[in-house]
């Protein structure tokens, strides 16, 4: 059955729930197509899956979007996708001079810039404040218990948070406008040495975003403190980093060791370019959460004990891997792939399949794996987290 598609230029062949041995049979129900063609190895896994995982994918765009004068946001927790229980995810956009109220969290709050800039501020325990203009590829990290506050600049920004607690819901954060409203006024006027007419028109609920003028220069707006400045960076410059660079992509890894702040979410920003594959591996530190920037990919889970599961990702979507379970996400796409690790931990960590067999006696995996030297000799002992072999790699049908 084929449909014309104008926008590809090619007909449009309708999937079916058929594989290449036959197995299988045509759907002729009721079913969204489009959704079957935007997840071909859901809908026809490759015969290598087993056994049952839980659901490990969920889309931005399947969530529910929270719209205000200043901006809008979207959350992923544990009641979209219940095996996430290590970290949640916030994507938030902002209009020029549109802003995040001033808040804090019982969580930790790690942040990527998607597009655009925003400036952000921060006062700790001490006194000690920071307001700092992020960018397209920043990252920010406030530590739990934190009081700051994010505005769009000039032109507006969109951005990813993640909190190291996958039941944590944005809705529910502890902001300024909020606690003014529910406290009695009297208590405020004895709290601040002002009339309580100081506070005749202050919000009567969270204002949570809100839409205000574009803020002026970083000079401008520039508060000292009795105290100092914050001594450690809530901002960390992660396209600024040199990247490990490798055949078929790049890897640029921020944790405690070049971002000190970011105490509890590491990350590691993955390209993989087409053709190539993040390669087979796993991670022995926590449970990955993963959020797709360009692109589509393909990732296999293997959970041991003949249980494996293959899931689509494209941009905007949200992936994740149990701790320790193998994996690989492969670019299935014309385009370069680009997609975020985080870990609830300090230090990225992962262990290579290559490298690992590399590094063990040659005869124990021959016998292993009954394999010979074509495998054995390729076996490479420095790792390539991003791998691409001409004349092996990928070709989309």
């Amino acid at each position: 059955m084929k449909n014309p598609n104008p926008s590809e230029g090619k007909p449009f062949i309708v999937p079916q729930p058929i594989n290449s041995l036959g197995q299988g049979a045509p759907d002729f129900g009721p079913r969204d197509i489009m959704r079957d063609a935007e997840n071909p190895n859901m809908l026809v896994p490759p015969v290598t899956d087993s056994g049952l995982l839980p659901n490990l994918k969920m889309s931005f765009s399947d969530t529910h979007m929270k719209l205000n004068h200043g901006g809008w946001s979207r959350e992923i927790t544990v009641r979209d996708l219940p095996i996430a229980t290590t970290l949640a995810g916030v994507n938030m956009s902002l209009t020029p001079g549109g802003v995040r109220e001033l808040h804090w969290h019982q969580q930790a709050e790690w942040a990527y810039m998607i597009w655009g800039n925003a400036r952000i501020t921060s006062v700790d325990q001490n006194g000690r404040n920071f307001i700092a203009d992020v960018g397209p590829g920043d990252l920010w990290y406030f530590p739990a218990g934190l009081p700051h506050s994010i505005q769009g600049l000039a032109g507006g920004c969109e951005f990813l948070l993640v909190f190291d607690d996958g039941h944590f819901s944005d809705l529910n954060t502890l902001s300024i406008s909020d606690w003014f409203a529910h406290t009695p006024k009297d208590v405020l006027s004895a709290n601040f040495g002002v009339p309580m007419s100081a506070f005749d028109v202050i919000p009567s609920d969270q204002v949570y975003i809100f839409q205000d003028q574009v803020p002026g220069t970083l000079e401008s707006q520039a508060v000292q403190s009795p105290y100092g400045a914050i001594p450690l960076s809530f901002k960390h410059r992660l396209l600024a980093q040199t990247p490990l660079r490798t055949p078929g992509g790049s890897v640029r890894i921020a944790d405690s060791s070049n971002f000190p702040i970011a105490k509890t979410i590491a990350a590691a920003l993955v390209e993989i370019e087409p053709g190539a594959m993040r390669e087979l591996h796993w991670h022995p530190n926590n449970d990955e959460w993963q959020y797709y920037l360009t692109g589509h990919g393909r990732m296999t889970v293997f959970a041991g004990n003949g249980v494996a599961r293959t899931f689509d990702y494209r941009a905007g979507d949200v992936g994740y891997v149990p701790f320790a379970f193998g994996h690989y996400v492969q670019n299935t796409g014309t385009e370069t792939l680009w997609f975020l690790e985080m870990f609830k931990s300090d230090r990225f960590a992962d262990v290579s399949l290559n490298q690992w067999m590399a590094l063990t006696p040659r005869d124990l995996v021959r016998d292993n794996l009954n394999v010979g030297p074509e495998l054995l000799d390729a076996l490479r002992k420095e790792k390539w987290p991003v791998v691409k072999y001409p004349g092996f790699s990928y070709c989309p049908k």
